[in-house]
């Protein structure tokens, strides 16, 4: 498999100074006492495991990989990354049914939206619930995220694709699951953002899930397959002088990360060509060379919730410094803490309470705040905060979009 060209020693276990600071931080270490904590998990098993295999602890199937290990590190040490390769290499856990969909995004979001209202009523009734939790061991108390019935790449096709060429500046969006199937607004607002200060928004053509889910549930082959072929469409982005650009954290850090640390694949020559989108138009404004315009009559209070791939990234200043250029906008910043979902970790029976244990001080903070929207780039973090706190989320795109004066702006950048 192609994760077996990731040298281990390029995983620098030997820098660790065994200050535990990694284990202070860690998530999962406060609220689940079968976790061995990182430091433990990460280079100190490390080195047993490299002597023998039979020391590998099956309870590292419970790292989040937050990568908070790894932000606090004195040493840089790729903590997290150490503990996904070793489960990837001696895990006697195999991919079952429930792993396979919930892995599958591209399958099962072709499906769903093909059957939306029908699949988002269905998964809402407690019977089947109870079922899937007896089954497949899904959580019954897990609230699902919605299926859009029109996908985001359907309505590119029919209402934007022929408008984009005629743009002076061109980029490629990444639009990942979410937006395509769950949420093809987010999508739709980032093409309206951008189209207002001139540049064209592409797609790839043949653009697969950005593979974290598969990773997260050791269907490696899977990964590396659909990471191929994004980088194929990627060094083609590149090459036309489009940068490709993301409205997910997830799927910006996975790329820019995970394709090189954990599925061994170069990326090297196109990795600082994938951007996250709140970046990309930061910068922009920040050069000078695009201007925004907000409507006078636009009033929110938001808190901002950092995603653990947001930290990890170290951008969150680029979301919250766009946002506070909006005048009628009241941000507030939430400390930064884990949400407890990891993506498909918190769907998982087993999982579920420390998942819910984890978010519980983000969630109290939340209700302290009294806001009526929480900022945050990561879908993932979006259904673990509404489902826990019944606060809507929403992407800083989705915030600048909704305030955004499209007249003015296009007139500040003379695009007509």
């Amino acid at each position: 498999m192609s994760y077996q060209k990731s040298n281990i020693s390029s995983n620098n276990f030997e820098q660790c100074i065994k200050c535990t600071i990694c284990t202070v931080y860690c998530p999962v270490t406060a609220v689940n006492p079968e976790y061995p904590g990182p430091k433990q998990a990460g280079p100190d098993g490390e080195r047993y495991r490299l002597k023998k295999p039979l020391f590998y602890d099956e309870a590292l199937k419970y790292c989040l990989n937050c990568k908070r290990c790894e932000v606090a590190c004195p040493s840089n040490v790729k903590i997290g990354d150490i503990i996904q390769l070793a489960r990837i290499k001696h895990s006697k856990l195999r991919p079952g049914l429930r792993e396979r969909i919930l892995a599958n995004t591209d399958f099962m979001g072709t499906l769903a939206s093909t059957f939306a209202p029908v699949v988002n009523t269905t998964v809402k009734l407690k019977p089947v619930k109870k079922l899937m939790d007896w089954t497949l061991k899904i959580d019954s108390h897990r609230t699902f995220p919605k299926y859009a019935s029109q996908r985001f790449t359907t309505w590119f096709k029919r209402h934007a694709e022929k408008s984009q060429a005629a743009l002076p500046n061109q980029v490629t969006y990444f639009h990942g699951c979410y937006a395509n199937y769950n949420y093809p607004q987010l999508g739709k607002d980032l093409v309206k953002i951008l189209n207002a200060v001139g540049y064209g928004v592409q797609l790839m053509e043949k653009e697969r899930c950005c593979g974290v889910a598969k990773i997260s549930n050791n269907l490696i082959k899977q990964a590396t397959r659909d990471a191929k072929r994004n980088l194929e469409e990627i060094r083609h982005s590149v090459a036309q002088q489009r940068e490709v650009i993301a409205t997910s954290t997830t799927c910006t850090f996975t790329i820019r990360d995970e394709y090189h640390h954990i599925l061994g694949l170069e990326n090297g020559d196109v990795r600082e060509q994938v951007n996250l989108a709140t970046r990309f138009l930061y910068r922009l404004v920040d050069e000078g060379k695009i201007k925004l315009a907000f409507r006078d009559d636009f009033r929110m209070k938001a808190a901002y919730h950092t995603p653990c791939h947001m930290e990890k990234l170290g951008w969150s200043i680029y979301s919250t410094s766009l946002m506070r250029m909006i005048p009628g906008l009241e941000l507030l910043m939430l400390d930064s803490l884990c949400c407890g979902i990891a993506g498909t970790y918190g769907f998982k029976r087993e999982n579920y309470k420390y998942s819910q244990a984890i978010g519980a001080p983000l969630f109290k903070q939340i209700a302290d705040f009294g806001v009526d929207v929480v900022a945050c780039d990561c879908e993932t973090c979006k259904w673990q905060i509404e489902m826990s706190t019944g606060v809507k989320v929403e992407n800083p795109i989705s915030i600048l979009a909704q305030a955004l004066d499209v007249e003015r702006t296009k007139a500040l950048n003379n695009i007509k």
